[in-house]
């Protein structure tokens, strides 16, 4: 009911901004118009149009807001993300119309309409948030049409959603108060104890409750069965807060497929055959030019100065853990000296295996650029998880359980924790789990522009190279 009545009431909201919108359209219209000659009229055949695709960007914003997850409602009180979320509005309604003027090439609506018109947008869409929202809803929910809940479960609980519920307020939902059947436990003054969990029904009558929510998910307990079946044959809604994830220690996420529920772990986009074709596509575009045109002259410059500090092949060639960890052979420009029987412990700050000239390899990640190679060859990703050897795999996997599951993406030549300075020497649980939440992260949040983001935080790095780097 609640999910309802807020996607209803946000639908209501943005059809009332249309009408507004249009309102104000006119009269700006109207104003700018006076500034011309009677004749300049002939183009107001256009200003339907414009209009309607005003209109639709506003429409389209709403949509994208709901798919796209965006937490910016105009249902809060919050004044400075009801800023927010006008701006966001307004820059879809006029980023429509002028990509319509772009496409079209039309050329007659007029500049002083637009500088009128767009700040009128903005204000006006400010103030329907602020207050037209908050209107409609007393409208709305009001009488008969106003939701009574009813608590049951653990008041420590209950004190979890009290933020929550009191947001909720704005949709006609009032708590009227509590049951538990614990009695060491001293409710929240907002939620009013009514007694014990055998009460549900007499309360539920008195105090016309529409709606029951149980706080957390019952076990396989007759007493709940009852409770449901009561509720049920009262007609009066029942929720349960979900606290499953607190139970495993771990976020979840719920998806349906072909009639059947399911409960996971994490949401993985690049599953999504769509995304990995748009990231492998950005890949490619990078890399291949990287390959054909600066890697050839930095490899003669890095070969020179490998001749003059360590004789030795131009390449260092190790077998590190890929995509599923599958194992593939990673190109670098070697830094250390040849023929070191310690090649697989991690690189320190001044370490004596490195020679002179590859500290500034390190420093600015040049010894990572023959990598682009094995992105080309989709071993490897521009962005995704670093790649460690096989050793230090099972090294950090000793130590974090859950390591190995950042290898269920390719690894990248940089990654989000690489970019947050999570980089260099990994000795400690803290700093191994550091890169491992990033990791996680990445894989559950992954979207094109961050992979974009990442990617000129890295080069940034490679000008200004963070401390950690070594």
């Amino acid at each position: 009911m609640i999910i309802q009545r807020k996607r209803g009431l946000q639908a209501v909201l943005v059809l009332a901004q249309g009408i507004l919108i249009t309102l104000v359209f006119v009269l700006c219209a109207l104003a700018a118009f006076n500034f011309f000659t009677s004749a300049m009229w002939i183009q107001i055949v256009h200003y339907p149009i414009y209009v309607f695709v005003i209109t639709a960007g506003l429409f389209f914003e709403s949509f994208r807001r709901d798919q796209a997850g965006v937490e910016l409602s105009p249902f809060e009180e919050s004044f400075p993300r009801q800023l927010q979320l006008s701006l966001r509005q307004t820059l879809y309604a006029v980023g429509l119309l002028f990509a319509y003027l772009v496409v079209t090439k039309d050329e007659t609506i007029s500049r002083i309409f637009l500088a009128l018109c767009v700040p009128m947008f903005y204000l006006t869409l400010l103030w329907s948030n602020r207050y037209l929202s908050r209107w409609l809803a007393a409208y709305l929910f009001h009488g008969a049409r106003q939701g009574r809940v009813l608590l049951i479960g653990s008041p420590s609980r209950a004190e979890t959603i009290s933020g929550w519920l009191q947001g909720k307020r704005i949709f006609g939902i009032q708590t009227v108060g509590i049951l538990h059947d614990s009695p060491d436990e001293k409710s929240n003054p907002a939620f009013p104890h009514l007694g014990p969990l055998s009460y549900a029904e007499t309360v539920i009558r008195e105090q016309n409750i529409t709606q029951v929510i149980l706080l957390e998910l019952p076990g396989d307990d007759q007493t709940y069965r009852k409770l449901i079946s009561e509720v049920e044959s009262m007609g009066v809604r029942f929720l349960i807060l979900n606290n499953l994830a607190e139970k495993l220690h771990h976020p979840v996420c719920y998806f349906d497929d072909d009639g059947y529920n399911f409960i996971g772990l994490r949401k993985e986009p690049l599953e999504d055959p769509l995304n990995r074709i748009s990231k492998r596509a950005l890949d490619v575009v990078i890399a291949l030019p990287v390959v054909l045109f600066l890697l050839p002259p930095i490899a003669v410059i890095v070969w020179i100065i490998q001749r003059i500090n360590s004789p030795g092949p131009l390449l260092l060639r190790q077998m590190r853990a890929g995509l599923l960890n599958n194992q593939f052979e990673i190109l670098k420009f070697r830094t250390m000296h040849v023929h070191d029987p310690a090649i697989t412990h991690q690189a320190t700050r001044d370490d004596a295996r490195i020679y002179s000239g590859g500290f500034t390899l390190r420093r600015f990640s040049i010894d990572e650029l023959p990598q682009f190679w094995n992105v080309l060859q989709g071993q490897m990703s521009l962005v995704g998880p670093r790649p460690h050897l096989l050793q230090h795999n099972e090294q950090f996997a000793r130590v974090i359980s859950r390591f190995p599951i950042r290898m269920v993406v390719k690894p990248g030549i940089t990654g989000l924790a690489q970019v947050r300075g999570f980089r260099g020497e990994a000795r400690t649980a803290e700093a191994i789990g550091q890169r491992l939440r990033s990791d996680i992260e990445y894989l559950e949040n992954w979207r094109l522009i961050l992979d974009v983001v990442i990617i000129a935080r890295t080069a940034l790095q490679m000008v200004v190279p963070p401390k950690t780097a070594y």
